[in-house]
């Protein structure tokens, strides 16, 4: 049995194309002033990122950059 160069389950002996990957801005979410909000989920994502949970950090960021009231 002999692989087609259109069959793909065929095995390559070649390196695939790098993946391009979109450019992400790299701005960090900044907390509103004088939101309690924004100013408790700065804290934990300072806390997170002094213990080393870049996760925790991360998910501050993205709740400090969706929230609802401003």
């Amino acid at each position: 049995m002999t692989a087609d160069a259109g069959d793909a389950s065929a095995c390559r002996t070649y390196p695939s194309p790098p993946v391009v990957l979109p450019v992400r801005d790299s701005r960090e979410a900044q907390p509103v002033r004088g939101c309690e909000t924004c100013g408790r989920l700065d804290q934990e994502r300072r806390d997170a990122r002094n213990r080393g949970d870049h996760s925790a950090a991360t998910d501050c960021s993205v709740l400090i950059r969706r929230h609802p009231d401003h």
